[in-house]
């Protein structure tokens, strides 16, 4: 009896595996898995292993597509632009990017946009403040979504005026991932609702088994004020970003204010998310007004995340990457890519494409660390250069490509952000705003010392060994 249920179990559970799991590698773990470890190892896999969010995304796509119209197919160029738009977009940025825009346009579904402005601001002691500002200057709504959103000095900035909001009549959506709500006690959850903030958690769930929280999490920095201003970047609700005011846990970070078309993108990531959450759905020109050029910026929002939109900034890198002839400049907190990313790193680098990755010199998670040092030689024999930052931690998420190309916003380097999270990044084609994040970036680097492959190879026995074992679970770090 028992072994006719083995038998049963494991044939069930290994054949969803065939079915449903992109990765030969996953693939064939889960079903050894399922066969040396009897019913705990099916167990496993049918918590951890199983998307269910992305099937549940699945199916509500192909109900709407019962009552709505299919969507049209992206057009032959893919980017969405007028000829003039086109003509402007060759003049201002680089020719050959041009192949970029149409290859995105593609990978996303989602069309470039012309007449954006983005406005690049530094640690929290600039965000925030603009942020603020905004929000006190709110006519009709505002939506915010945050990985982190402590009750500390900076979440309670953000409380008063959020509070503020809504007795001025504003219609207020506050979005908290069910996990970075947890970051600090009291949740700040609970502090908005009695301010009258109408506030969800994103995937949030009492019984840790109906919710394997460490995937799947919603990692979206968005802000949006009467549909027309926008911010979103890489950086948290927290004091650590406040520097200005020493706090214990400093973190550096970049944050990005946007106005312009891309601005409607930016509010379609959050409805959905809040849709999803909450089953509200928003509508409207309170949420929707029409937009106006605003400035020099082609932009596009690349939605990002396990269901319908997955691997998009994935695929996106990759294109940057294809297309590079001059320079790669990248700063991320956490970097550890799968293969693919690290032979598309490598190809570059023998293209004779300079690239320039920069790391922190100490991170805020030691064992993503460990295993980030153990990948580096692959990338600094073929070519890349690696740089340390002192600290503090560096929180930015930056890619230039060409002093014509930038990818800003959520997503790290690993693959809990490219495979398991929800994330959202702006792609932008304006030579005179990479300019600035390149003095930034510059700036970054100058201060930071390079690390050569001598100084990996050089690591003591231990210290290898340990890095080396923390690399094995890279794919779940």
């Amino acid at each position: 009896m028992f072994a006719t249920a083995y038998l049963l179990v494991g044939a069930i559970a290994s054949a969803h595996v065939v079915l449903y799991k992109r990765d030969v590698r996953a693939a064939i773990g889960w079903v050894g898995l399922i066969w040396f470890s009897p019913f705990a190892g099916a167990a496993l896999y049918w918590f951890f292993g199983i998307n269910r969010l992305r099937r549940k995304a699945t199916r509500r796509m192909e109900e709407d597509s019962l009552t709505q119209s299919p969507a049209p197919l992206a057009t032959p160029a893919a980017t969405g632009l007028t000829a003039a738009d086109e003509a402007a977009f060759i003049e201002n940025t680089e020719p050959h990017l041009l192949g970029l825009g149409q290859f995105v346009g593609r990978a996303t579904d989602v069309h470039l946009t012309a007449g954006n402005l983005l406005e690049p601001l530094v640690d929290g002691d600039e965000a925030y403040p603009a942020m603020i500002e905004a929000i006190a200057g709110a006519r009709q709504s505002i939506a915010m979504c945050s990985y982190i959103f402590d009750n500390d000095r900076a979440g309670l900035m953000f409380l008063d005026a959020l509070g503020n909001a809504v007795c001025r009549g504003i219609e207020v959506r506050v979005l908290i991932d069910a996990v970075g709500a947890r970051y600090s006690r009291p949740q700040i959850t609970k502090l908005l609702e009695a301010g009258g903030v109408t506030v969800a958690k994103f995937m949030d769930s009492p019984i840790p088994l109906r919710n394997p929280y460490v995937n799947l999490r919603n990692h979206r920095k968005i802000l949006v004020v009467d549909g027309r201003l926008a911010f979103t970047g890489g950086m948290n609700i927290r004091e650590g970003c406040l520097l200005r005011r020493d706090p214990p846990h400093p973190v550096q970070d970049l944050h990005f204010r946007i106005e312009g078309p891309v601005v409607e993108e930016i509010m379609d990531a959050f409805a959905a998310d809040w849709s999803f959450t909450t089953q509200e759905q928003l509508e409207g020109v309170t949420w929707y007004p029409d937009l106006e050029s605003r400035g020099p910026t082609f932009a596009r929002g690349i939605p990002d995340g396990p269901d319908e939109n997955f691997e998009t900034i994935r695929w996106a890198i990759h294109g940057a990457l294809s297309v590079a002839q001059r320079s790669v400049r990248i700063m991320t907190p956490y970097f550890l890519p799968d293969q693919t990313l690290i032979t598309t790193l490598s190809l570059a680098a023998m293209r004779g494409v300079e690239v320039d990755l920069i790391l922190p010199e100490i991170g805020n998670l030691r064992f993503v660390q460990w295993a980030s040092m153990a990948q580096l030689w692959q990338i600094l024999e073929r070519g890349c250069r690696v740089w340390l930052s002192p600290p503090p931690f560096d929180h930015t998420k930056l890619m230039l490509v060409d002093d014509a190309w930038v990818l800003v916003g959520s997503a790290n380097w690993d693959p809990r952000s490219l495979r398991l999270n929800f994330e959202f990044n702006v792609e932008c084609y304006d030579t005179e705003l990479v300019a600035r994040l390149a003095t930034l970036l510059d700036a970054r680097r100058n201060a930071s010392k390079e690390l050569t492959l001598d100084d990996v190879n050089g690591r003591s026995f231990p210290v290898k060994l340990r890095d080396g074992v923390a690399r094995l679970f890279s794919p779940y770090l």
